[in-house]
């Protein structure tokens, strides 16, 4: 175990090193570029900024209006028909808006119910087996300006249905 510790405590380090013999050895300017690299990543930041104070900010008026309630409500039916538990459907919703979000009531449910029990494992797998879809299609589109996502969102959204029925499915199996 002390070996992994070493080379994970080294990685980093080593990669920096790395990266910077490599570019004494091409005769590139090592730390201009860094800077170069990192006036673009400042630049990139700003033009995300609006999107992502939007994102949270409707994050944040879902979670507190009561919406997310009304509408497991409303389709509790549906997947009472399909055995999904309606204690993962706030964390199904939220899932494809916002990691934060998600990460925060899967944390809630999880103590809640434990994460051995059959809804934290749900809950796990949906966490690894699923993506923050909106959030992601919204940075890397605005970022380089592409304004028809239709195609992109659907076969998104799609994946992330998937994986969470998918998630129920192999829990039931192999509880």
């Amino acid at each position: 175990m002390s070996i992994i510790n070493y080379i994970s405590t080294a990685a980093i380090p080593l990669t920096i090193l790395v990266i910077i013999v490599y570019g004494v050895i091409e005769k590139n300017k090592v730390f201009d570029t860094f800077l170069q690299g990192a006036k673009d990543g400042i630049e990139i930041v700003i033009k995300l900024f609006p999107t992502l104070l939007g994102i949270f900010l409707a994050i944040g008026a879902l979670r507190s209006s009561g919406v997310i309630e009304l509408f497991i409500n409303i389709i509790k039916p549906f997947i009472n028909l399909l055995s999904i538990p309606p204690q993962i459907m706030p964390l199904a919703l939220l899932r494809p808006i916002s990691g934060s979000a998600s990460m925060a009531i899967a944390t809630d449910i999880m103590k809640e119910y434990g994460p051995d029990s059959f809804i934290g494992l749900v809950v796990s797998t949906i966490m690894g087996s699923t993506e923050t879809t909106l959030y992601t299609i919204a940075i890397y589109t605005s970022v380089v300006g592409i304004k028809k996502i239709r195609f992109v969102l659907v076969a998104a959204l799609c994946a992330d249905i998937v994986g969470m029925l998918v998630s129920v499915v192999i829990w039931k199996f192999l509880s």
